[in-house]
Formats: C-alpha cells, sequence, structure tokens
C-alpha cells in the first residue's frame, strides 16, 4: 500500500470526526534546534496510547450482531472465459446490459467510501476479474486509498502469468488461483475449455514474483476430483501453496446436489490417513479456512466449510456485485442498488445510510437450507476409503510429485502434456489423448496410431504367471531392455436405439456420456496395475480414448491407445482403458435401457516387445 504519511495518520487518530473520537493524545513538538525523533520510534512510544484510545470501528459497518465489515469484495465483470461445471451452465448466465455495469470511477468512488469507513482489505472477483481491460489501473488507483492494508484478486488464473507483472507494479497483494484437478483431460472437462498449462504458468509466475503463499482454490466434489485430494496436498511439500479445499455449494445453473459434497471432515480423514503427523494451525481472526500442515512441508492445506460448518458467526464480508448491488451475505437474496444510488446524486452521507441499513439487516446466519444440511451426513456408502494417489500424468514412480512440479516451475516452463476433446458431425465423435512424455508430439483429432509393422509374433506354451508349484508370480522385468511400447485395444458397447439416440444428441439427465467414459478410460490406463494384481505398473508417456457413434449397429465404439517406454508392454492398460471406457457407457445409460451389450473387448495391435509385434488382421 502507498506508505501513510505518520503525521496524517496520527492526525486522524486525534481529531475529533464523524466517527466521533477525540483522544486528546498529547503529541510533543521538538524545540527549535533539537533532532527530530524518527517518526517509527514516535508511533511505538506511544502505542499503548493509540491502542487505548483507538477510533471505534464505523457504526454503519457494524451490524446487530456486532459483526465488523472490513472487507470488501468487488465484481470486476459478471463475465467469465470459463463454463465450470459448478459455478455456471454450459450456455452461460444472462449478461446485464454494460449500461448497468459500474463503470471504473464508480468503483473507485465506493472502494473509497468504504475504506474511509474502516474497509482494510479489498478482494476483487468476477466473472473473472483478469479480463476487464482496465484492472491494472483498478488496481492502481485503489493502492492509493490511505488505509487500505491488501488488495487481492480471485482468478482461474487464464491471464494471470501474462498480467501478474503489471498487477504486482500496481499494488496487488494477494492471489486466489481456481485449480480443481491436476489432470488436463478432467481440467477441460469441469471448465469446458482449455487452459490447464496457462493456469499452471500463472501459479508459477506467482511464486517466481515471491507471492507467498500463493492460495488455490479447489472445489472438492464427489465422483470427479475427490481422488486427487492427496496429489494437491503433496504439493505443498515443495511450494509455498496453501491448497484450499472447497465444499462444494450451490449456486444458480450448477444442479447442485448433496451427494456430490464431499464434507471437510471426510477430507480431513483421507489426508490424515495418509499423514498422520498433519498438525493444526491457529484460526486468524474472521477466517474463512481452517488451516493445517504437515511437518516438513513448506505450504499449508485448508479448507473452507461453508457448507458443514459455517463461519457466519465472524464473517466480516460485504459484496459489490458488477451491476453495483450490495450483498450483505453470499447466499442471501437481499441486495440494494448503490449504483442507482450513485446516478440518481446521492451524497455520501446518504450512501452511508443505505449502506448501514443493509448491513443492519443482516442475518446471524445464511439460508435455513445450509442449516438442514449441517445435521445430515452423507450416505455411508459415499464414503471416501484410503488408497494410494492416483498417478498424476507425467510422474515416474521413482520422483514425488511436488519434485516434479518443483523442478519444472523452477524450470520456467509448463509441461508439454497436451488433451483435447473434439466433436464432429452429423456423427459425435470424441477423441481425447494425454500424452505424458514431456518430448512427445500431440496427435492431431483424426490420426489413428501409426500402423505397426506386422511380423512373428512368438507365443508362449508356458503360463509366465506361475511360478513352478502353480502359485501366482509377478514377472521379473529387471533384466529386460527399456524400448518403445504402443499398445491399441478396443470395445464395442451395444446401446440400442433409444440410448444410442440420447447419446448421440447428449440428452441424458446424467451428463454427457461419451465424454465421461473418456475420462474413465484415461484414468482407468494410468491406475491398471492396481485393478490387475500382477501386471506391473508403467509410467504412461501417452494416452488416447477415443469414441465413435455406429449408427448401423446403434453402437460406440472405442478405441484405447497406450504408450510408454519400458522393459514390458502396455497392451493390459490398453484393454483395461477400453474396458472401463465401455463399462462407464453402459453405466450412463443404464437408466434408459437395460438391453445394452458390452463386447468385443480385444487387442488391436501391439509394437516394442521382444516376442514381436502384433497386428490384428
Amino acid at each position: 500500500m502507498a506508505a501513510r504519511p505518520v503525521s496524517r495518520m496520527l492526525e486522524r487518530l486525534v481529531r475529533s470526526s464523524v466517527r466521533g473520537c477525540s483522544s486528546g493524545a498529547p503529541v510533543t513538538q521538538p524545540h527549535p534546534g533539537e533532532p527530530s525523533q524518527p517518526a517509527t520510534e514516535d508511533l511505538s512510544r506511544r502505542k499503548p496510547f493509540l491502542k487505548e484510545h483507538v477510533a471505534p470501528f464505523s457504526t454503519f459497518l457494524t451490524d446487530n450482531f456486532g459483526r465488523q465489515h472490513n472487507y470488501l469484495r468487488i465484481s470486476l465483470t459478471e463475465k467469465c472465459n470459463l463454463r465450470c461445471q459448478y459455478c455456471m451452465p454450459e450456455e452461460g448466465v444472462p449478461l446485464t446490459p454494460k449500461a448497468d455495469l459500474l463503470t471504473t470511477e464508480e468503483i473507485l468512488t465506493l472502494a473509497r467510501l468504504f475504506v474511509k469507513e474502516g474497509v482494510d482489505k479489498i478482494r476483487l472477483t468476477g466473472g473473472e476479474p483478469l479480463i476487464r481491460p482496465d484492472v491494472v489501473d483498478i488496481v492502481a488507483k485503489l493502492h492509493r486509498l490511505e488505509g487500505l492494508k491488501t488488495i487481492g484478486v480471485t482468478t482461474n488464473g487464464i491471464n494471470l502469468a501474462r498480467l501478474l507483472p503489471a498487477l504486482q507494479k500496481a499494488g496487488l497483494t494477494a492471489i486466489n488461483i481456481s485449480l480443481d484437478t491436476l489432470v488436463p483431460a478432467k481440467f477441460e472437462f469441469i471448465v469446458r475449455r482449455k487452459g490447464f498449462h496457462k493456469v499452471m504458468e500463472g501459479i508459477h509466475k506467482a511464486i517466481e514474483l515471491g507471492y507467498s503463499p500463493v492460495k488455490v482454490n479447489c472445489v472438492v466434489m464427489r465422483g470427479l476430483n475427490e481422488d486427487e485430494l492427496l496429489d494437491f496436498v503433496t504439493l505443498t511439500k515443495g511450494l509455498p501453496l496453501d491448497i484450499r479445499f472447497i465444499e462444494y455449494m450451490p449456486f444458480d445453473g450448477n444442479k447442485w446436489n448433496f451427494k456430490k459434497m464431499v464434507s471437510y471432515k471426510e477430507m480431513l480423514d483421507t489426508i490424515r490417513q495418509q499423514w498422520p503427523e498433519l498438525e493444526k494451525l491457529p484460526e486468524e481472526e474472521c477466517s474463512t479456512a481452517k488451516a493445517f500442515r504437515i511437518p516438513g512441508f513448506l505450504g499449508q492445506v485448508s479448507f473452507i466449510t461453508s457448507m458443514s460448518e459455517h463461519f457466519c458467526g465472524t464473517c466480516n464480508r460485504l459484496r459489490i456485485t458488477a451491476d453495483g448491488n450490495l450483498k450483505v451475505c453470499l447466499f442471501g437474496n437481499s441486495e440494494v442498488s448503490l449504483r442507482d444510488h450513485l446516478r440518481a446524486g446521492a451524497s455520501e452521507e446518504e450512501l452511508l445510510k443505505i449502506i448501514g441499513a443493509a448491513v443492519g439487516r443482516k442475518k446471524p446466519r445464511h439460508a435455513e437450507f445450509f442449516l438442514l444440511l449441517q445435521d445430515s451426513s452423507p450416505p455411508a456408502s459415499l464414503s471416501i476409503f484410503s488408497r494410494e494417489p492416483l498417478h498424476v500424468q507425467g510422474l515416474r514412480p521413482t520422483v514425488s510429485f511436488s519434485n516434479q512440479m518443483a523442478t519444472f516451475w523452477k524450470g520456467h516452463g509448463i509441461p508439454q502434456t497436451h488433451s483435447w476433446m473434439g466433436s464432429g458431425c452429423p456423427q459425435r465423435h470424441y477423441s481425447s489423448h494425454a500424452d505424458l512424455d514431456t518430448n512427445s508430439k500431440c496427435l492431431s483429432p483424426g490420426s489413428r496410431v501409426p500402423a505397426a509393422h506386422s511380423g512373428p509374433w512368438s507365443t508362449s506354451d508356458q503360463l509366465t504367471h506361475v511360478d513352478s508349484e502353480g502359485q501366482a508370480a509377478m514377472v521379473d522385468v529387471g533384466g529386460k531392455p527399456d524400448t518403445e511400447r504402443v499398445a491399441v485395444a478396443s470395445a464395442v458397447v451395444l446401446l440400442g436405439p433409444v440410448a444410442f439416440k440420447l447419446v448421440q444428441q447428449n440428452q441424458l439427465k446424467k451428463g454427457d456420456a461419451l465424454v465421461v467414459a473418456q475420462l474413465a478410460g484415461i484414468q482407468a490406463a494410468k491406475i491398471t496395475s492396481q485393478l490387475i494384481p500382477l501386471c506391473h505398473h508403467v509410467a504412461l508417456n501417452h494416452v488416447q480414448v477415443q469414441l465413435e457413434l455406429d449408427s448401423s449397429r446403434h453402437a460406440a465404439v472405442i478405441q484405447a491407445t497406450c504408450r510408454a517406454r519400458g522393459p514390458t508392454g502396455v497392451e493390459m492398460e490398453a484393454l483395461t482403458s477400453a474396458a472401463v471406457a465401455a463399462l462407464t457407457l453402459y453405466d450412463m445409460c443404464k437408466a434408459v435401457s437395460r438391453d445394452i451389450v458390452v463386447g468385443e473387448v480385444k487387442l488391436i495391435s501391439k509394437t516394442g516387445g521382444q516376442r514381436g509385434d502384433f497386428h490384428r488382421a
């Protein structure tokens, strides 16, 4: 913040003002010829007096329950460049006409008024605040407000790396970045857009510029990303991050379902099973987060418990929407238009009365709907069990996730992990692939795996996974050379005419069946060794899952391609990927038809092994 002249600060503390305080504190002036005492020394000497006689907090920003609101969130825009599934519908939301949105000058006028009354922290939100063209200028002008200690921004991170140097220079002091998954393909599914690497680059840039901690907000949703809790926590080992797990909350258009919510206690139990030494940190005043740290880790983890354990009793937040409405509670429907009063020529005193009346109407806690949930608990069948963390793309078994991420971020780059989802007409055709090798090239949407060189593929009359006594045994591959391995497998799901039409038109109530099946196939390939007991763990470089609809058979044809460099093949990964994608498609469609057949799960080709290549005719 701009340095506040000490004389002016003392003057504000001792003078009579509209806030009704006259301290009478003695102000000693040096005699002519005497050296002046340093301002900091003078202030330090008078701190006890100032603390005892400090001006009372604004009555306009204090509600009927004694809560003092010194934190203001200002929405700079309703627009967003993502379409997160928990935040808004895919088609977006109706936008307010530009003429009805707050102008830059109106934003600064309101901010100035709130800061004058005691607000010392402002956070810029959206929509996505960093798509507003004059965001840097707004930060710079807020920075000049006397008394404002913190200027923060909550962003999806897409534009952060590009804008952060200028924002920091303008006076930005705190950053929250939204990131709900560490899997690129899943990122695209959740936000319905590309941009995973830009977010990662933004996090790297924030660390590079010295922000500490860099707060990463992760909304946890059952069945979508709760399996990544441990991977997120691992990031805090070597990086100054505050990973903030947020309970899934209802908003207009996000089709909120209680069964999707993972409670704070459930998340905490999962993490403690992996790190029993996890310790709770002291809670900061008015904080919405419950913070924890693993001894020896550089960062920390926090939980935002809006649903299971509300923090209404210490709420110090007010919000101004992009169209100028004051909201005293995020979950409340009550709003008052400050924009209309501003444009009608209301004086500062009149605005304060309007603000004070709104704050006075603030309830002791948010809507009763949420209170009902606090006495509920998820069904036992929905609990998370302890398990090994999902292997994140680009990791090899000998390297920890945090070390890899720290190395990559220190290298001023982003992982060259490619993921995409495309569609074609008239038939829907989805193909997603995730390259895990930083040097591999992304295949084009229409590409197939390169044609394998057919040749003699020797088989054995011995079962390799059985020892001399007939007991199950894992094959020792320690002496085998590392070679490039590629395998392609397929499966067919006969959907029937009813389910086929719904999938083709993307009208299933559960969501987009083809996209979910893709993600399931990719994830299954990466955890094959956890599903098939005697499979070796393989550090995959590339996974691709393609789904095509065959109208002649009312079927979905699935093809899975896996690639790795190592001493053992990846045909089991490809077969598991195709099979799980097929089973997921069955699960998505079973409500509309029981006459669904999963079949033709088979290996199409396999290359790179010692016994030669295989290509099914």
